[in-house]
């Protein structure tokens, strides 16, 4: 499973949600489901902007003993160079000449380049641990990794007669994906100037992943605008042999997260949104509902709430839409405790919970068969029965959404038995009370178990 994948070069923003979090939800479904799964972070960190970037590090660790406080903002610390390299032509060549030292392996560049790379990846990390995604550092296995197998991978193509010669580059002309012209699609693996491209690096991982992890499916979760890319990259690997052929290769595109105006998701003054910016905005206005909701909530829990309420609330409005459709982002609509949203599923999980403290019965010590008597205890019933087919579903089609829809349906089809059928009231006999108990039991469940499966928290009290 290759996800999120960010350019370690600047800081992580909205345009890497959808990959990371969609990615991980199909993670956890197929672990769910008993596959075997390996998580490949495949960070970008390598490539001609690292010169600039080290020769603006050491630049300002002259004044700045810790690169940590130096690349405090990486974004601002990524201005700043290109600034530099664009007005500063002394500046510019020496960033050059640190690509070129980088890539022949000189110390001094590549001890530079790992400080810079140190500080971006515990960057990601705390945005992966806010998230509550499974990605953790053992998972990464970065463009860097596959330095030493470029060359070889060109030179194999060379041998198989794919890689020919053409104004001083390698390249590999595709009649499979020909244009309407009949034109063959050109992906070039190796510049003139003996520099190599993300395609190259994309074969080394494929090559990598099939003889080193025996991976028997492949699954790319990654932009769309990708597509051509990925299917120039599949088919050469298909080609030379670096896969097999029963090995599928699978690119999970999907859409744009869009702003209110319809366009891609911008700042004010139209600057990429960050994504712990956009986090931490979503857990404050959490906090401000559910102070209005709750006032006597002390303010230790409800910031816990919050942050459950407010990264879960993200999430759950990104997954639950269909992974190939651009959305449109919007506040008040992924915030609400009504309709298709994870405030509401969170609410209803709590909710059962507050009927199992009225009762002062733990659900585990539940005995009994349950009585599906009325026609909401059946439809309740029927719909629990659906879980492990949508599980499956969703592992099939790596389509997180259909999972939000059923959670959904559950949470309202409770909603109408607890209407109907009385709990805790008087005259409900212990066999008729026990049975709905077990109910509420095996939804919240249920409720617990497809949110963990989207990586989103659910809480006792809410």
């Amino acid at each position: 499973m290759d996800y999120s994948g960010p350019n370690l070069a600047k800081e992580m923003h909205v345009g890497h949600l959808r990959s990371t979090i969609i990615g991980d939800a199909v993670v956890r479904v197929l672990e769910f489901s008993g596959d075997k799964v390996i998580r490949q972070n495949h960070m970008g960190d390598w490539g001609t902007q690292f010169g600039m970037l080290i020769a603006e590090l050491e630049g300002q660790l002259q004044t700045e003993s810790d690169a940590g406080l130096a690349l405090a903002d990486l974004e601002s610390f990524y201005q700043q160079a290109k600034k530099h390299f664009d007005d500063d032509p002394d500046f510019a060549a020496k960033a050059r000449d640190y690509v070129v030292k980088l890539q022949s392996g000189d110390d001094r560049c590549l001890a530079l380049w790992q400080q810079f790379i140190d500080v971006s990846v515990a960057h990601s990390e705390e945005i992966y641990s806010t998230l509550n995604v499974s990605l953790k550092h053992q998972h990464i296995r970065p463009e860097s990794a596959y330095n030493d197998d470029l060359a070889a991978v060109v030179a194999d193509l060379q041998a198989k007669g794919l890689a020919v010669v053409s104004d001083g580059a390698q390249v590999v002309f595709l009649e499979e994906l020909a244009n309407k012209e009949g034109e063959p699609s050109v992906a070039i693996v190796q510049k003139s100037d003996g520099g190599f491209l993300y395609a190259t690096s994309d074969l080394a991982a494929l090559r990598y992943r099939q003889n080193e992890l025996n991976a028997e499916r492949i699954l790319y979760f990654v932009d769309a605008r990708q597509a051509l890319h990925l299917q120039q990259v599949f088919t050469i690997a298909r080609k030379a042999g670096f896969v097999n052929e029963n090995t599928g290769l699978e690119h999970l595109a999907f859409g744009t997260m869009m702003g209110q105006d319809g366009k891609p998701f911008k700042t004010r003054t139209g600057g990429t949104v960050k994504l712990a910016a956009l986090l931490e905005e979503s857990v404050e206005r959490a906090a401000q509902l559910i102070a209005e909701k709750d006032p006597d909530l002390d303010a230790e829990t409800r910031q816990q709430v919050a942050r459950k309420v407010g990264i879960g609330a993200v999430k759950y409005a990104d997954l639950s839409k269909n992974r190939t459709s651009d959305y449109i982002f919007n506040w008040d609509s992924m915030l609400s405790f009504e309709g298709n949203t994870a405030p509401y599923l969170q609410y209803a999980y709590s909710r059962i919970q507050s009927i199992f403290r009225k009762a002062g019965v733990e659900p585990q010590a539940l005995e009994g068969e349950l009585q599906l008597a009325l026609s909401n205890e059946v439809a309740l019933g029927l719909k629990l029965l659906q879980f492990s087919e949508v599980v499956e579903q969703v592992a099939d089609d790596c389509a997180p959404n259909v999972l939000c829809a059923y959670l959904y349906e559950l949470a309202s089809e409770y909603m109408s038995f607890y209407e109907a059928c009385p709990i805790l009231k008087e005259g409900v006999d212990e066999q008729t009370r026990g049975s709905r108990l077990q109910l509420c039991h095996l939804v919240a469940r249920t409720l617990s178990t497809g949110l963990d499966l989207l990586g989103i928290e659910v809480m006792e009290r809410m």
